[in-house]
């Protein structure tokens, strides 16, 4: 009978285990209004992206046209793997910065992208701020002014606020307040 032994300067070789990617969504700060030409630049790596966006009424030349804009104005995401694709990310063209929450880069939970996604139509979001017209009777519901009727006037473009003629005691004001603390009558 023969024994089998094992010598101890032999040691059995250790098989090389597959690095398994850490892919995560972080948010990527982008050069301002270049957020199309960083989300192109971030896909030719192979990453996958998720820039929303957003269809509004804009006034452009005394007339309002629909416009589609940037979802986070100077804002995307990417799905990547740090250890492989930091350095790239940070040097493609149209981008800042990874966003970071002192020193780690901030991750985004994928029940956030989903939830966003979800609501999309077409790939944007439809601007739900358009309720009001010129002349339209609202009443405030928050702040000092509450339960005052006052008559819509204009939208402060890119602020979510309203500019409304407020009639109190045979005088008249212009007032400026958020565009949530009106409702239609």
């Amino acid at each position: 009978m023969t024994s089998l032994r094992v010598s101890p300067s032999r040691s059995i070789p250790k098989v090389p285990v597959a690095k398994v990617p850490k892919l995560g969504w972080y948010t990527i700060s982008t050069k301002p209004h270049q957020e199309a030409v960083a989300e192109a630049n971030i896909r030719r790596l192979g990453v996958e992206t998720f820039c929303p966006q957003v269809k509004q009424q804009k006034l452009i030349r005394r007339k309002y046209e629909t416009c589609v804009a940037p979802l986070f104005p100077g804002y995307m995401f990417a799905r990547l793997d740090l250890d492989h694709h930091y350095r790239f990310i940070l040097f493609a063209r149209g981008t800042k910065k990874i966003v970071c929450f002192g020193e780690e880069p901030a991750v985004v939970e994928d029940s956030l992208i989903e939830g966003i996604r979800s609501r999309l139509l077409d790939g944007r979001m439809l601007d739900l701020g358009r309720e009001f017209n010129c002349g339209q009777v609202v009443r405030i519901e928050e702040g000092p002014l509450h339960g005052l009727e006052a008559i819509f006037e204009r939208e402060v473009t890119g602020a979510q606020r309203a500019v409304l003629l407020l009639k109190a005691l045979s005088y008249q004001a212009r007032v400026v307040v958020d565009l949530k603390a009106i409702v239609n009558l």
